[in-house]
């Protein structure tokens, strides 16, 4: 006989899988959510008043094997329930059910993490670090392995997310084999992986620094894969020795280029390297030389010989309205500045566009946040001391850099931001990581406490420097040795907001899912266990899924419908008029521009571009006789709506 509780589990899932439209999936893919890496999600359930309740989900269980340096990823869509994707150093990757916390599938067979024979290192073991990158079309799960052996090696693995299953065809991908650059050749022995990789245009890419303490000839390598052509890998380095990719972000990108911040180099003589620099690469990854495509500080040289690394956190795309320029890209240097760089020239050796002292201490390894609110747009970051700050860059010619607020917090974590539709209720929250073990969360305009930890069920063990938490479902995620822990909030969910990275990747291609090859020893487990659903009805939280009472709750204070997109008016060969209908109860409209109609390519500056309360916008900076499509989403504070219809404008020859 099926328990009561069972049978209750599975009917409140299907029904909410029957009303909740395919578009409206909320999936967490890649480290900070997004390939901006600004750390943003939109999730109605988070208002201020439920996040101060915020307490830990007790009947999760989250138990995986090994030290845990990545973010957790949340998938759905898949013919199990919805997932979370945790890695950890041990070169273990599990899949566990959202709700309960079991496992669904796990890999523990990709070999060995290494332990000893590493010149320098602080990450022992030190096997998966990186954080993963879901592409949903094809539902494969990409990360980068350290794995031990006569040759240690960097392999980057392909799996079917929803089995495990490693992906025919040439996976994994042997970096030390396939990446070269200029006749240097990628060794696994002397290269640290640290941060979050990217899929960008068909092509995973992964980034790489040294090992702590500078041992080695080790380089800045980023390289790319092309996920149906693996055997045709293409790489870029930092021409001198040095010049690592430190930071937890990774890779950034506009959905084009892709941007990476360089730390100190080596032995230069004098002359630029590669080092200290913000960096700029087009698809492949390939690197023009050319002086828009870099920037480095005019003191770099003494930011070498002081081992004051300008690639002290990972690169954050900051945009701006109304300022010029106002498409950005921020670094965080261990000099304790900030600078930020006009994204579309970076402008070779010079001066930034803006800069400005922000830290009492060195910005060391963490990602930073940027985040848009009435008050304007921010970026925060936790510094290498026991402070998380913000700041507002102003919407000037050109933008200035000036103090938001400051908080002491211990700790060295990554922060990440919720906010109810995009500008308000924002809250920045962090982990006390290498601190006090415990969540907190500060409002975006003022740094006011939100959230101050919880009590003694709230605290976590084993949390890893420059770590940062996800939000999906009304949750909070994080992972931590041995642990991925789960929050929820105190009552139940409304219908969620679809994320930005929902239409980050293309979900109307047709799935592919590899055939497991006879070799592969993954060992799923069950999804629908009795211990997934034996715990009483009074303790159990809020499901991913949400339960029935969530659906009154929603339709009481609904989110706006779908407007309907127009035809484009005043297009010329470099812009166009974009159009749309109001919708009734909306307090402003989104943007999503791109070259192609299932909009896996957008146009740099509007992708969720939030347009304001208005029916039209103009789309500028476009190249002749070309084909661009558009769609718009209403929001109001209750959520975001689904997307408008897709409308296809030629621009004009001349």
């Amino acid at each position: 006989m099926k328990s009561p509780n069972r049978i209750f589990f599975l009917f409140t899932a299907g029904l909410w899988s029957a009303i909740l439209p395919t578009d409206a999936q909320v999936n967490v893919t890649q480290e900070h959510n997004n390939l901006s890496r600004d750390g943003l999600y939109i999730d109605a359930a988070f208002t201020p008043g439920a996040a101060a309740g915020l307490t830990r989900d007790l009947n999760f269980n989250g138990t995986i094997s090994g030290n845990v340096y990545a973010q957790p990823l949340y998938i759905e869509g898949g013919p199990s329930v919805p997932m979370i994707v945790a890695v950890t150093e041990s070169n273990n990757v599990y899949a566990l059910n959202a709700t309960t916390g079991t496992v669904i599938w796990q890999r523990t067979d990709l070999g060995p993490p290494v332990t000893s024979g590493l010149p320098c290192g602080n990450i022992n073991p030190a096997g998966i670090t990186g954080t993963p990158v879901v592409d949903l079309a094809s539902r494969r799960l990409f990360f980068d392995a350290l794995i031990d052996g006569q040759t240690k090696k960097h392999f980057i693995y392909s799996l079917n997310v929803d089995t495990g299953a490693t992906t025919p065809g040439g996976w994994p991908v042997d970096v030390n084999a396939a990446a070269t650059y200029n006749g240097m050749t990628f060794t696994s022995l002397v290269q640290e992986e640290r941060g979050g990789l990217a899929f960008v245009n068909g092509i995973v890419y992964a980034a790489y620094s040294g090992y702590n303490g500078d041992c080695g000839t080790y380089h800045g390598w980023v390289v790319g894969v092309p996920i149906n052509n693996p055997s045709g890998v293409g790489a870029w380095a930092t021409t001198a020795i040095g010049g690592g990719i430190w930071g937890h972000g990774g890779v950034a990108s506009d959905g084009t280029n892709m941007f990476v911040v360089t730390g100190n180099t080596f032995n230069t003589g004098g002359v630029w390297s590669g080092g200290e620099a913000i960096i700029r690469l087009q698809a492949g990854p390939v690197w023009s030389g050319q002086p828009t495509d870099y920037w480095a500080p005019t003191n770099w040289l003494s930011l070498d010989n002081s081992d004051t690394d300008l690639g002290g956190v990972s690169a954050t795309l900051v945009d701006v309205p109304g300022a010029t320029p106002s498409q950005l890209v921020l670094a965080l240097g261990k000099d304790g500045k900030a600078y930020l760089i006009n994204r579309n020239n970076l402008g070779g050796i010079a001066s930034p566009v803006a800069q400005a002292s922000v830290s009492g201490t060195v910005n060391r390894g963490t990602s930073a946040v940027t985040y848009h609110t009435s008050q304007g747009t921010y970026f925060a970051f936790h510094n290498d001391g026991s402070a998380i700050s913000a700041y507002k860059v102003t919407a000037t010619n050109p933008p200035a850099i000036v103090s938001g607020w400051s908080v002491g917090q211990s700790g060295r974590g990554s922060p990440w931001v919720t906010t109810t539709d995009g500008t308000n209720n924002v809250i920045v929250w962090v982990a006390g990581v290498a601190g006090d073990q415990r969540l907190h969360g500060y409002d975006g305009d003022t740094g006011a406490v939100i959230y101050s930890g919880g009590g003694s069920n709230e605290l976590m063990n084993g949390t890893r420097q420059w770590n940062t938490g996800m939000v999906a479902r009304g949750r909070i995620y994080f992972g931590a040795d041995n642990k991925v822990y789960a929050f929820r909030l105190p009552a139940g969910t409304p219908t969620p907001t679809p994320t930005p990275t929902a239409t980050a990747t293309p979900t109307a291609t047709a799935t592919f899912t590899p055939t497991p090859t006879a070799t592969a020893t993954f060992t799923p487990t069950p999804t629908a266990t009795a211990t997934a659903t034996s715990t009483p009805t009074a303790t159990v939280p809020p499901s991913p899924t949400p339960t029935a009472t969530a659906t009154p709750t929603a339709t009481a204070t609904p989110i706006p419908a779908a407007p309907m997109a127009l035809k484009a008016t005043n297009v010329t060969a470099t812009s166009f008029t974009a159009n749309w209908r109001s919708v009734t109860g909306a307090n402003g409209y989104r943007l999503d521009v791109a070259t192609n109609s299932f909009f896996g390519k957008y146009v740099p500056g509007y992708q969720n571009l939030d347009v304001g309360n208005t029916t039209s916008r103009n789309v500028t900076g476009l190249t002749s006789s070309t084909n661009y499509y558009y769609r718009v989403r209403a929001y109001n504070g209750n959520g975001t709506s689904s997307n408008s219809n897709v409308i296809k404008v030629k621009t004009r020859s001349h």
